[in-house]
C-alpha cells in the first residue's frame, strides 16, 4: 500500500487528527500537491479553519498538478463546504475520463443524495458498489430508501452492510469496527422507529441494558429518544426517558435529555425542574449551568444571571487545574470558557445591560473569532440597537462559517439571498430531521419570508403553512378556552364593578399603554411617541401580566376556588393602591425622570379593565389596522410560541377568532370607558406620519415636538418581532398585503365571521372586599365574635372558601370548641391539601385537650398570613 491510499483509508475511516498528523510529515518529504489536499480535508474535518483556508488556497494555486485521485479529493472538500455544484462539476470530468472510478462514483451519488435527487444518488451508489464494495455505500442506500419509505429495501441494505462488516473485522481497526457497528446500529433503530415497530426497538434496547454497560446503555436510550423526537414521537420520548430514569433517577445525561425534550413541546417551567435535578447530580459541570442559563432567559432573570455565573465560575476554576496548553483537554476547557461567557453576555443583554454585554461578547471573538452563538448574540444585540451596519457585519462573519445559520440570521435581518440554489440549500437543511422533529419550522418560516421577498407568493405561502403546521405539533392553544377567558374577563370587569370599588386605584397618569392585535403596528406606534423628551418607551413589560400571576397564587395559597378575573371583587382598596404603586416604581425605575413612560405589550387589550382598575387616569393607545394584513403577518412570523399566549398565531381560522375576539373586547372597553381611549389606525400613521403623531401626543397631554417623526433614528432598544421594521422610515409595502394571498384565506374568514358563543358564565361576586383579610385582623386583636362574622359572610357567598374555614376553624378552637375547628380545619385541608402549616395544626389540635397549649402555635400561622398580605 503506497503512501496516498494508506491515507486514502484514513479518510475512508474517518480518522483525520492521524490524516493531519501524516500528511505534515510527508510533505516535509516530497511536495506531492495530493497530500496538500488531504491535509486541507483533514483540516476542514477538524475545524481549523484558518489552517484550511491557508492550505486550501496552495492546493487551488496547484491544481493543474493534481491527478484524477487528487482531483476526486478536492472535490470532497467541495462536499464538505457544501459547494455541491463545484463537487459535481469536478467528479463529471473525472468519470468523463475513468468511468470506472469508484470513489468518484460514490461521491457523485453523494452530492446527489444532497440534492435529493435520490434514483440517481441511488444508481451511482450502486455503480461504485459493483466496481468496490464500501460500508458507507451500504448505509447511504438505506438512507435513501428511509427517506423513500421504503422500509424493505433499506432492510436488506443493511443486512449486506452488516455482512460486509463481519468480512472486514480481521482487517479493521477496532476503534473503526466499533464505529461501524453503531451506525449500522443506529440506521437498524431509525429503521424501526420510521414503521413505528417500537415495541421491536424496546426490546433491542432491552438486549443492550442486559448486554453492556451502564454507560453504552445510556447512550443507546438518548439515542431512542433522539430518534422518537425525530418522527415527531415526542411525547412517547419523554415517556421513555421517564421509565428509564426509575432504574437510573441520579443519571444527569438523562434529565438533560428529558429536559431539552420538554423544552421543545414548551414545557419550560417542567425543563427547568429537570434540570436543576441534573444539576444536583453534577453540580460541578459548567455545561448544564449554561444550559440553565439559556432555559431560564427571558423568563426567569435572576435565576438565568445566577446560573451563567456558577458556570463562568466553574468554567475557570477547570483552567486553573490545567498546566500547559500542550494538555488535550485545554481546548475543550477554552470552549467551556467561551460558553460560560456567552451565557452572561446574553443575560446582560437580556437586562438591557449592553455595555457589559458588548465587552463580554468583544472578550469571547478576541479569544475565539469563530465562536458562532457569540456573533449571532452580538449581532441580535446591535439589532436591537438599531446598529443594522454593526449586525449584518457580524452576521456576514457566521454565513462564511456556516452558510445555513448565516443566511437563516441575514434573511430575519432582511438581507435575502439572490439565488435559488441558496434557497434550496436552505430547504433542505429545514428538512433535515432533529430533536424538534422531522423539519425544522424557524428555517420554514426564513424561507417563506425570503420567497415573498422575490415575489414568489404562492411558493412564500407554501413554506409558511409547512412552518405553521409543524409548530402546531406541539401546541397546546385551546381557541375555546380563550374565548372563555375573554367573556370571563369582560364579565368581571363591568361598569358596576367601577361604580362599587370607587378609589380602587392611584391618580398617577405615568403609564401609557399601547396595545392591540400582535402584528398591528404596536412597536412603530411606541417608537414614535417614545421619541419625545417626556416619554419614555420601557417595550413590552410583563408587569400586568405578573400581576394576574400574583393575584392567582394569592387565591390558590388561601383555597378560594377563584382565579382572576373572578378575584378582582375582593381586592380592598389598600391592596389595589398598593399593587398600583408597585407598578408604578418599577416603571419609574426605567426612566426617573420621565413624565410618561410606555408598556407596550400587546396582549394588554384583554388587560385593560384591570389597568383602569389600577390607573383610572392611565392613557391606553388601541393600536388597528386591517386585520387581513394583521393575520397574515402573524402567520408570516416565527414567535417560537410552543404553549404560551401566541399560540393562536399558527392557523388561520385561530388568528380570525382572535381577531373577532379582540374587536368583541375592544368594543366592551370602548363602552365602558367611553373617551378614555385612543384609538390609531395603522394605515393612518402610514398615510400622515405627522397628523397621527400630533394626536397621539395630544391625547398623552404633552407639547408637540418634531423630533417624534424621526422615529427609526431613535435610540433604544427593540426586542420584539418589528426590530427591523422600526429601524427604516415609513414604508407603505406592508399595506394591503393580504392581497398577494386572498385565495388562501378561507379559513381566516371563517374564523373571523364564526359566531362568538362562550360557555354560560357562572360568577359569584362580593358585595364588599376583604373578609378574610379583615376577620384575620380582628383575630390578631382577639375580637372572636367579629372575626367568626366577617369568616362566615365570606362563606355565605363563597361556600368553598379553604383559608376561611380554616380561620373559623381556629376561632371555634379558640372558643373552645375543639371538635367544630377540627372539622373546619379538615374542611380546609380538603380543599388546600398544599397548606403544610395547617396539617400541623390539625395534628396539634387533635392531640391536645387544652386550647392554650396550640394557642402560640396558631398565632405564629396568623402572622404569616397577615405578613403575607400586608407584603
Amino acid at each position: 500500500m503506497n503512501k496516498l491510499t494508506e491515507l486514502r483509508v484514513l479518510v475512508e475511516y474517518q480518522q483525520y487528527s492521524h490524516l493531519k498528523k501524516a500528511c505534515l510529515e510527508y510533505i516535509k518529504q516530497e511536495k506531492n500537491p495530493a497530500f496538500t489536499v488531504l491535509l486541507a480535508l483533514a483540516y476542514r474535518h477538524l475545524g481549523e479553519k484558518q489552517n484550511f483556508d491557508k492550505t486550501l488556497a496552495k492546493v487551488l494555486a496547484h491544481q493543474a498538478l493534481l491527478d484524477v485521485d487528487g482531483l476526486c479529493d478536492l472535490a470532497a472538500i467541495r462536499i464538505v463546504n457544501l459547494q455541491i455544484e463545484q463537487a459535481v462539476n469536478l467528479l463529471q470530468k473525472i468519470l468523463k475520463t475513468q468511468p470506472q472510478h469508484a470513489l468518484a462514483l460514490a461521491r457523485l451519488g453523494w452530492c446527489y443524495m444532497a440534492q435529493e435527487q435520490f434514483d440517481k444518488a441511488l444508481s451511482f451508489f450502486n455503480r461504485s458498489l459493483a466496481i468496490e464494495e464500501r460500508l458507507a455505500l451500504y448505509i447511504n442506500n438505506a438512507q435513501i430508501h428511509l427517506r423513500q419509505f421504503s422500509a424493505d429495501a433499506a432492510q436488506q441494505q443493511l443486512v449486506l452492510a452488516q455482512q460486509l462488516l463481519e468480512q472486514k473485522k480481521s482487517n479493521l481497526p477496532e476503534e473503526n469496527y466499533n464505529d461501524y457497528k453503531q451506525r449500522l446500529e443506529l440506521q437498524q433503530l431509525q429503521l424501526w422507529v420510521s414503521i413505528s415497530q417500537f415495541a421491536q426497538a424496546e426490546q433491542w434496547l432491552t438486549h443492550i441494558r442486559e448486554t453492556r454497560d451502564h454507560e453504552t446503555s445510556i447512550q443507546w436510550c438518548m439515542h431512542y429518544a433522539t430518534q422518537l423526537a425525530e418522527y415527531d414521537q415526542h411525547q412517547l420520548a419523554s415517556e421513555y426517558l421517564r421509565e428509564a430514569l426509575k432504574e437510573a433517577s441520579d443519571n444527569s445525561l438523562l434529565l438533560l435529555k428529558l429536559a431539552e425534550l420538554s423544552q421543545v413541546q414548551g414545557y419550560y417551567m417542567q425543563a427547568v425542574k429537570l434540570l436543576n435535578r441534573a444539576i444536583k447530580q453534577d453540580e460541578n459541570n459548567s455545561q448544564l449551568w449554561v444550559k440553565l442559563s439559556s432555559f431560564c432567559l427571558h423568563r426567569m432573570d435572576k435565576k438565568a444571571r445566577h446560573a451563567a455565573e456558577k458556570a463562568n465560575e466553574l468554567a475557570y476554576a477547570l483552567t486553573e487545574t490545567i498546566e500547559t496548553s500542550d494538555n488535550p483537554f485545554f481546548a475543550s476547557s477554552a470552549q467551556l470558557q467561551a460558553s460560560a461567557k456567552h451565557a452572561l453576555a446574553m443575560v446582560e443583554s437580556s437586562e438591557q445591560n449592553y455595555a457589559q454585554a458588548e465587552c463580554l461578547f468583544q472578550e469571547i471573538l478576541d479569544s475565539h473569532p469563530h465562536f458562532i452563538p457569540a456573533l449571532q448574540g452580538f449581532a441580535q444585540q446591535q439589532m436591537q440597537r438599531g446598529r443594522i451596519d454593526e449586525a449584518l457585519v457580524l452576521l456576514e462573519q457566521v454565513k462564511q462559517l456556516d452558510p445555513i445559520k448565516g443566511h437563516i440570521s441575514l434573511i430575519n435581518a432582511r438581507q435575502f439571498p439572490e439565488n435559488s440554489e441558496t434557497l434550496a440549500q436552505l430547504e433542505k437543511a429545514a428538512k433535515l430531521p432533529s430533536i424538534e422533529g422531522p423539519v425544522s419550522s424557524s428555517i420554514l418560516f426564513q424561507l417563506a419570508a425570503a420567497w415573498e421577498k422575490h415575489q414568489e407568493y404562492d411558493k412564500a405561502f407554501h413554506f409558511a403553512k409547512q412552518a405553521n403546521q409543524s409548530v402546531q405539533r406541539l401546541l397546546n392553544y385551546n381557541a375555546k378556552a380563550h374565548r372563555n377567558a375573554c367573556a370571563r374577563t369582560r364579565f368581571a370587569f363591568s361598569r358596576a364593578l367601577y361604580q362599587h370599588r370607587p378609589n380602587s386605584g392611584i391618580s398617577s397618569s405615568l403609564p401609557v399603554y399601547v396595545l392591540g392585535m400582535p402584528r398591528s403596528g404596536t412597536t412603530l406606534v411606541e417608537q414614535i411617541i417614545a421619541g419625545h423628551s417626556q416619554i419614555f418607551g420601557a417595550g413590552e413589560l410583563g408587569v400586568i401580566p405578573q400581576v394576574i400571576q400574583g393575584l392567582n397564587r394569592w387565591e390558590r395559597h388561601t383555597g378560594s376556588g377563584r382565579c382572576y378575573p373572578d378575584c378582582i371583587d375582593d381586592l380592598t382598596t389598600l391592596t389595589s393602591k398598593g399593587i398600583a404603586n408597585n407598578i408604578l416604581h418599577e416603571l419609574q425605575e426605567y426612566a426617573p425622570d420621565a413624565r410618561h413612560i410606555i408598556d407596550k405589550m400587546p396582549h394588554n387589550f384583554e388587560n385593560i379593565g384591570l389597568i383602569k382598575f389600577l390607573f383610572p387616569q392611565a392613557k391606553i393607545i388601541s393600536v388597528r389596522r386591517d386585520p387581513r394584513d394583521i393575520a397574515l403577518s402573524n402567520y408570516f412570523t416565527d414567535y417560537q410560541a410552543k404553549h404560551s399566549g401566541m399560540g393562536f398565531a399558527y392557523d388561520l381560522s385561530t388568528i380570525g377568532e382572535q381577531l373577532a375576539d379582540h374587536n368583541l373586547m375592544m368594543q366592551h372597553w370602548q363602552q365602558t370607558f367611553p373617551g378614555e381611549i385612543l384609538q390609531i389606525n395603522y394605515e393612518d400613521v402610514v398615510d400622515n406620519l405627522e397628523g397621527s403623531a400630533r394626536k397621539m401626543l395630544a391625547y398623552i397631554g404633552v407639547d408637540w415636538e418634531p423630533e417624534v417623526l424621526n422615529f427609526n433614528q431613535l435610540e433604544r432598544s427593540i426586542k420584539t418581532a418589528s426590530v427591523w421594521q422600526v429601524r427604516q422610515p415609513i414604508y407603505k409595502t406592508s399595506k394591503a398585503k393580504w392581497k398577494r394571498y386572498e385565495k388562501y384565506l378561507a379559513p381566516l374568514i371563517k374564523g373571523t365571521n364564526a359566531k362568538i358563543a362562550p360557555d354560560k358564565i357562572d360568577m359569584l361576586t362580593l358585595p364588599e372586599p376583604g373578609f378574610l383579610i379583615a376577620g384575620v385582623e380582628l383575630y390578631r386583636q382577639g375580637e372572636l365574635d367579629a372575626a367568626e362574622i366577617s369568616f362566615k359572610k365570606m362563606l355565605h357567598h363563597n361556600p368553598e372558601h379553604a383559608a376561611c374555614h380554616y380561620m373559623l376553624g381556629l376561632v371555634y378552637l379558640s372558643k373552645g370548641y375543639m371538635q367544630d375547628g377540627i372539622e373546619l380545619i379538615k374542611k380546609a385541608l380538603i380543599k388546600a391539601p398544599w397548606q403544610k402549616q395547617w396539617q400541623k395544626t390539625l395534628t396539634q389540635a387533635s392531640k391536645e385537650a387544652n386550647l392554650e397549649n396550640i394557642d402560640e402555635v396558631l398565632k405564629s400561622y396568623l402572622n404569616q398570613v397577615a405578613d403575607g398580605e400586608n407584603n
